[in-house]
């Protein structure tokens, strides 16, 4: 599956070395995380009170841990015993539906019962996920889209307002796509891998209002085999034609079961509980990090604490030795208040961390002249970024030392050179 260390970008001095556990698991030398989470064992009662289960999640999280670095070192592979039930992945689906009834996935806090559907939220949605579409993405960094694409999933809706998002038609319309179960959305995570994806790549709208179905899909996925009844359920959302990717299953698997990195694609604005849980099952992370510390974020997307939230949750991956890369999208007008405290905090705090400096803002949804939904309160964002804004931001980050040059010239679409 996959030869997704071979890409050229691999050998570039600021990449050089970079995710050796992504790519490990991409190219199907190493288990992913929520395979190794299957051999954790829990001693409590899944339906115990939330409390007891919460306790539990912080008394594994070390064995797990412990496991996954024995893993990455070599010094152990996973067992040879049949996994346990349950296991750290049964407690997290559990925690993630806990959590539904009472909603705290994101920063908001809302504490709304999703699962009756009676009073919303931010982000307007009750228990139900839906999917836009999903295909091979060949639009994503190199490091995620490789030869053969980004698994890409698009849930619909979000928990911020962005006025200029270029998502709109998916992130403000809660009843846009298809409803899927978590075994649907299994299988179109199945569906990409086997076709040749080198991860599974949630996305959105935003991904964390989903979690209860994201962590309920990745818990089948270890065992699943898709029936006929199943991709009739998948295949109607799935945006490129699957048979001419050709379909590999077996080429999917590590040691007899499913395998893929899973990619965390997200605003970054999750709460430090559904953290805790990604932490488990995440092998990889892709943050946008948008707005800097004033009055940005709650003045263009409605999002008070941004900053905070926004800065916490990446610090947390940082200590924790994930792998991942950051997303910066540079915004006309906004380049001092918004790209230079992003960059400069980012340099302060991991240096080491590589950043994609994007260039691809376009006026849209509310920022669109030509769009009914047009506001004019947001005109100075009516326009692309010139090559002075995105000069200056380069100037910025090559000043502070940032690693950005490999991420961000392979997508630099304005002939600009990093």
């Amino acid at each position: 599956m996959g030869d997704l260390s071979s890409l050229r970008i691999w050998r570039e001095p600021d990449l050089e070395g970079r995710m050796p556990w992504y790519r490990a698991v991409a190219d199907n030398h190493r288990p992913a995380k929520f395979r190794i989470a299957r051999y954790v064992p829990v001693a409590v009662a899944l339906d115990a009170p939330e409390e007891a289960l919460w306790r539990e999640l912080e008394a594994k999280t070390p064995v797990f841990l412990d496991l996954w670095r024995r893993i990455r070192k070599r010094e152990a592979d996973l067992p040879a015993a049949r996994k346990p039930t349950p296991n750290l992945v049964d407690l997290c689906r559990e925690l993630a539906y806990r959590m539904l009834a009472h909603c705290n996935f994101c920063r908001y806090d809302c504490q709304v019962d999703r699962t009756q559907g009676a009073k919303f939220g931010t982000c307007k949605l009750a228990h139900e996920s839906r999917v836009s579409t999903y295909f091979h993405h060949l639009g994503e960094e190199l490091v995620y889209r490789g030869r053969m694409g980004s698994g890409t999933i698009f849930f619909t809706s979000c928990n911020m307002r962005c006025a200029f998002c270029q998502n709109g038609d998916i992130s403000t319309d809660k009843d846009n796509g298809r409803a899927v179960s978590p075994r649907t959305l299994a299988t179109m995570a199945w569906l990409l891998r086997v076709e040749g994806c080198h991860n599974v790549n949630w996305v959105g709208g935003e991904v964390t209002i989903h979690l209860h179905t994201i962590v309920d899909a990745i818990a089948l996925l270890d065992e699943l085999r898709p029936t006929e009844e199943d991709l009739a359920a998948a295949l109607p959302a799935k945006a490129d034609y699957y048979l001419r990717f050709g379909v590999d299953a077996e080429g999917t698997y590590y040691r007899g079961a499913f395998n893929a990195p899973m990619l965390w694609n997200s605003n970054f604005f999750m709460s430090a509980p559904a953290m805790k849980i990604l932490r488990i099952l995440m092998d990889v992370w892709l943050p946008d990090f948008k707005f800097g510390p004033g009055r940005c974020a709650p003045l263009l997307s409605k999002t008070p604490f941004y900053w905070e939230t926004v800065t916490e949750n990446l610090r947390l991956v940082h200590e924790w030795g994930e792998e991942f890369t950051i997303r910066h999208l540079v915004m006309p007008n906004h380049v001092e208040c918004c790209t230079a405290p992003v960059l400069k905090w980012v340099a302060e705090n991991m240096p080491d961390a590589p950043v994609n400096i994007m260039d691809q803002y376009h006026p849209d949804n509310f920022c669109d002249p030509g769009n009914p939904k047009f506001n004019s309160k947001y005109q100075d964002l009516t326009r692309r970024i010139t090559r002075d804004e995105l000069r200056q931001a380069f100037r910025y980050g090559r000043e502070l030392g940032i690693r950005f040059e490999s991420l961000s010239c392979e997508k630099n679409s304005t002939g600009l050179r990093v």
